[in-house]
């Protein structure tokens, strides 16, 4: 049963990142009509580059997050925060038309090698997504943690239990989408 628009951003650039392989583990579970994935790879914010206007990247990024029904981030945990290039691009992106945050439905996931899974990094990308007003879902909570360990050669979720916990977030995040 694949409907609507999932956009995934996942919070670390490589290519191999165990949050991007969590990323795709919740866009196979929500089963999406279309997923697109955002990409984080933006300047650096800087205001004199945005008063020569809003670089086009950040823009399309903006554009992507307007145009989902719903958006899952996936955010590793660096330093017992959320990334660097997560908190740039919600910068960037707070400083776009239109407000593309505001009420959109949004499941965070982290998968990280200490024990806690991102935690932190979770608590962190709360508060800064918080002034945008989007529709944050509050759980299940999913943190992978040992994330080495915790997904096969194909980039599958072994963990049962963390499996169980996506399944019931993606199914929590499609019952926001209209229609």
């Amino acid at each position: 049963m694949s409907r609507g628009r999932l956009l995934g951003i996942c919070g670390s650039l490589r290519a191999g990142s165990y949050n991007r392989k969590l990323m795709h583990e919740a866009r196979r579970l929500f089963d999406p009509a279309e997923f697109r994935e955002g990409s984080l790879r933006l300047p650096l914010f800087d205001a004199d580059l945005e008063a020569r206007g809003i670089p086009d990247e950040v823009q399309r990024l903006s554009d992507a997050i307007k145009a989902a029904d719903a958006v899952v981030i996936a955010g590793p945990e660096y330093n017992k925060n959320l990334s660097g290039v997560l908190k740039n691009g919600l910068d960037w992106i707070s400083r776009t038309k239109g407000g593309p945050w505001k009420d959109k439905p949004v499941a965070i996931v982290s998968a990280a090698d200490g024990r806690a899974g991102g935690e932190r990094s979770q608590n962190s990308m709360f508060l800064a997504l918080r002034p945008f007003r989007p529709r944050l879902l509050l759980g299940p909570e999913v943190f992978v943690g040992d994330a080495k360990n915790q997904f096969d050669a194909a980039g599958r979720l072994r963990n049962e239990r963390n499996l169980k916990a996506l399944a019931e977030l993606m199914g929590e995040l499609r019952k926001l989408i209209p229609g």
